[in-house]
This record gives C-alpha cells, sequence and structure tokens, in this order.
C-alpha cells in the first residue's frame, strides 16, 4: 500500500482546509446509525449511503478492529481553599494517586497548591463542608504546561470519585450541543481512561453490530486511551519534524490471533477509527501483529509503510491535524482534500458528532 510522497504532501499547510462552521456537529445523529457515511472504493470513484448500510459495504470475512476505551468523567471543577475557582481536565494516570492534569487558572497554580472538589449536586460545597476530594500540586510538566496533582484517595476510591464529581469533557469545538454523556461512548465501551472518545466509533448501534455479525463480518477489540494531544494541530511546518503525542495502547493476543485468522480466510482488516489504526500499526513494526501493551507515539503519514491495516472508517478531521496526516498516508493527500470538498458541498457533518468516510481496500490501490 506504498503512496507516492511529493515534497508538498510533508508541508503542514498542504493539509488546511476551510470548513463553514455551520457544519460542525454540535449533536450526534439519532438513530446513531443514520448518520451519512462517503463510501471511497477506488482511487477515483466515492458514493454516499448511511452508516446503516455497513453491511451490505463489507465482505463476509472482514474483520472490524474497534476502540474499546471508554472516556472518563475527566473536567472537575474544584476551588482552592480560599475560594479560587479552578478547572482541571485529567490527562494521564501516572499511578493510583497521580494524575497529570490542564489546568485553569494555570498561573494560579503552583507546586504546593491544594484544590478542593465538592459534589455539587448536593450543594454542600459551603465554607464548613468537607471536600469530598482534594489533590495537592506537585509540579509543573513543561511538555503540556499542565500539573501533576496527587490526589488524597487512590486507586478504586479515586476512580469512584472522579465519576461522582467530573464531567465527560466534550471537544472544544463542540460548544452548543444537549448531547448526553452516554451519547460520546460507544457502545462498546469498557475500559475507562480516555479524554476524548474514539468517535468512528459512535456510528454503531447494538442491531447494527448484530446485523454485521449475522453477515459473517467479525469485530475485534484493541485499547487506546485518547489524549487531549488528539485535538492540537501539528505546528510545525515540516511535518517530519512533529513530535507526536504518545498515548496508552493495548492489543490483547486474542485480537492478534483473530487478524490472522482473517486474512488466512482473505478476509479484510478494517480499522474503525485512527485509534485503532495507531494502535495495530504501532504493535506491527516489527511486521507483523504482536500482542502489544505500553504507549505508543507512532506518526502516521504519507509515505508511511502499511503492516497490517487495509480499511479505515473515519469522522472528518481538523485541518492541519495528525489525524488527517493520518488519513492521507492511505488515499493520499489530495485525494483526501477533493473527498473533503466533496463532503463540504454535500453538507455532510463534520468532527466528533458528525458523519463518516468508509475508506476500502481498493481505494488504496494505485
Amino acid at each position: 500500500m506504498a503512496i507516492n510522497v511529493t515534497p508538498l504532501d510533508l508541508s503542514r499547510a498542504a493539509y488546511d482546509y476551510h470548513l463553514p462552521e455551520d457544519l460542525i456537529a454540535q449533536v450526534p445523529a439519532h438513530p446513531r446509525d443514520s448518520s451519512r457515511l462517503l463510501v471511497v472504493d477506488s482511487p477515483t470513484h466515492h458514493s454516499h449511503h448511511r452508516f446503516w448500510e455497513l453491511p451490505d459495504l463489507l465482505q463476509p470475512g472482514d474483520l472490524l478492529v474497534m476502540n474499546n476505551t471508554k472516556v472518563l468523567p475527566a473536567r472537575l471543577y474544584g476551588r482552592k481553599p480560599r475560594g479560587t475557582e479552578v478547572e482541571i481536565l485529567l490527562l494521564e494516570e501516572y499511578d493510583d494517586r497521580h494524575w497529570l492534569c490542564l489546568v485553569k487558572p494555570g498561573r494560579r497554580l503552583k507546586p504546593g497548591t491544594i484544590i478542593e472538589f465538592y459534589d455539587r449536586t448536593s450543594h454542600t460545597d459551603s465554607p464548613a463542608t468537607s471536600p469530598a476530594l482534594t489533590a495537592r500540586v506537585l509540579a509543573t510538566d513543561p511538555a503540556t504546561n499542565g500539573r501533576v496533582l496527587e490526589f488524597d484517595a487512590a486507586g478504586a476510591d479515586l476512580m469512584a470519585a472522579f465519576h461522582q464529581l467530573g464531567h465527560v469533557p466534550l471537544p472544544p469545538y463542540i460548544t452548543d450541543s444537549q448531547a448526553s454523556p452516554d451519547q460520546y461512548q460507544t457502545v462498546y465501551a469498557d475500559r475507562v481512561g480516555s479524554v476524548a472518545a474514539p468517535t468512528a466509533g459512535l456510528h454503531f448501534t447494538e442491531r447494527l453490530l448484530a446485523t454485521l455479525q449475522d453477515r459473517g463480518i467479525d469485530r475485534a477489540f484493541v485499547t487506546l486511551h485518547i489524549g487531549v494531544g488528539t485535538f492540537r494541530p501539528v505546528e510545525v511546518e515540516d511535518i517530519t519534524t512533529h513530535n507526536m503525542h504518545s498515548e496508552w495502547a493495548e492489543i490483547p493476543k486474542d485480537t492478534v490471533e483473530k487478524v490472522r485468522q482473517a486474512l488466512a480466510r482473505g478476509g479484510r482488516i478494517i480499522a474503525v477509527g485512527t485509534t485503532s489504526v495507531r494502535s495495530l500499526e504501532g504493535a506491527s513494526q516489527t511486521g507483523e501483529l504482536q500482542p502489544f501493551w505500553g504507549k505508543t507515539d507512532l506518526f502516521i503519514y504519507p509515505g508511511y509503510q502499511w503492516r497490517t491495516v487495509q480499511g479505515l472508517i473515519t469522522n472528518f478531521h481538523l485541518p492541519c491535524s495528525s489525524l488527517m496526516m493520518l488519513v492521507s498516508a492511505m488515499i493520499g493527500r489530495q485525494r483526501l482534500l477533493d473527498l473533503y470538498a466533496v463532503a463540504i458541498a454535500e453538507r455532510y457533518r463534520f468532527y466528533s458528532f458528525g458523519d463518516a468516510m468508509l475508506i476500502l481496500p481498493t481505494a488504496t490501490q494505485a
């Protein structure tokens, strides 16, 4: 699946495009699988469908690989003992008591600062009431400009406190949404740890999954806990010098075996979302997919030599993002931009709650 690369392909500006603001989806489709689906089945041909048509667009024997991460209620609101309001976003768990967080206002939260969190639903955050959770700022993280926090609870108790006090964080471009927290979770999410949903999976319903299974289209799971870096654009002009953020991933042995079995029977490996791509390809760097547990910082851009993934289901991504570069590595940058122009002209809905694109393996053949 080699793609010819030109110098322009490696310029950040080459992945920019203009999106009318009213095409940024603020609420998900209802039902989920009624979202639109742009199907790319050759280097020159595409067609328009609904997501519920997916079983007719795939083949018996194909394998869908899905990211089963679950979004953590990662946004917490607290205050300093003297009353200054504080907002934190959990980014990464260091151990059962320490987390890396983004904080507001950051300049006022120096090492040693105490943050108190109250259960706002019970209206007990008066000065005479003990906080439900406290944290102490230990250090500043130069890479993220975040803070390392030490909480006064640990392990399961801390996770329970997050679920009691926290809010599911919607992406910054979703500014006017009435979506419920469960609408920002896939129906198969069961491994808590992300600060963002693997949005290509939001289109699946239980009924659609059952239909796929009945048609002989199998599924397997990986876990990649998505960090805030997924929303950040590439900022260097030469994208090859971009410092890719790392994320925790797990590819279990049974998923590796399912991939091998699918390939042996002539099935195709279709990744559901760019996070599934990063998981599978990150665990394939020896040349063959292997079980994996740890962090991956794999950055996929045009010129990448694919090892496991053959097709992709993905949403429409932010300009100049590493996600656009990943998809360009599969079908070519200009082809992707042309498809985005079609989607804009046809008024597809973009980003996390938006519509989807199915890139079939036949679309990657030059």
